[in-house]
């Protein structure tokens, strides 16, 4: 198993091909993807042909970034995945920060400890600058994230996504927040936003 991260409750490690099935049991719940799409079904051979070669095509461009599979140490399940990458006009040191999760993995603090991880691996390790993060506006679980690991409000704006005009409140439009290097030092300086048993 290639680990990228550990953390005091998780282990993010790289997708496999053998993924296919814990995708598609995470994209086929509409709780999930209400946000995303609506909540529409899952399509598995997307997943296969699409999702995954993705996934994993991105280890070898980019070393240090990507989609990691989110794993609880204490029963070895899959809680969904996190992902920590530049978009796709964005600059190398630039990348964002996103997060898919089982129903039963919401409200028990696994996002904020990935997402605080993953942020300050890069920002020590990976040379990052900024890191963003976007949600839809209606999103308040995910924003609440976002705010925990201490991001700012940047902006609200409306993009085209064709898949969101099927989600609720895809007429409030989304919202991207973000952290520069310098301001993860002054609250990690502080003791703010130090991920929990981050090793």
């Amino acid at each position: 198993m290639h680990v990228f991260l550990e953390t005091e409750r998780l282990i993010l490690r790289r997708f496999t091909e053998n993924d296919a099935d814990a995708l598609f049991e995470l994209y086929d719940d509409p709780a999930v993807m209400k946000y995303l799409n609506g909540g529409r079904p899952a399509d598995r051979t997307e997943i296969v042909t699409l999702d995954l070669p993705a996934f994993l095509g991105y280890y070898e461009r980019f070393p240090g970034y990507g989609f990691w599979a989110a794993i609880e140490k204490s029963t070895g399940d899959f809680l969904g995945w996190f992902h920590f990458r530049p978009g796709r006009n964005d600059p190398p040191d630039e990348p964002e920060l996103g997060y898919r999760l089982h129903q039963a993995a919401w409200g028990k603090g696994y996002g904020t400890e990935g997402s605080a991880a993953l942020i300050a691996k890069g920002f020590t390790e990976l040379g990052v600058r900024r890191v963003t993060a976007s949600t839809m506006v209606v999103n308040q679980g995910s924003r609440r994230v976002m705010e925990k690991v201490g991001m700012k409000l940047l902006r609200t704006y409306f993009a085209d996504f064709p898949e969101h005009e099927q989600a609720p409140g895809d007429e409030y439009g989304e919202v991207e927040y973000g952290i520069t290097r310098e301001e993860w030092l002054v609250s990690a300086a502080s003791g703010a936003h130090e991920p929990p048993g981050q090793r």
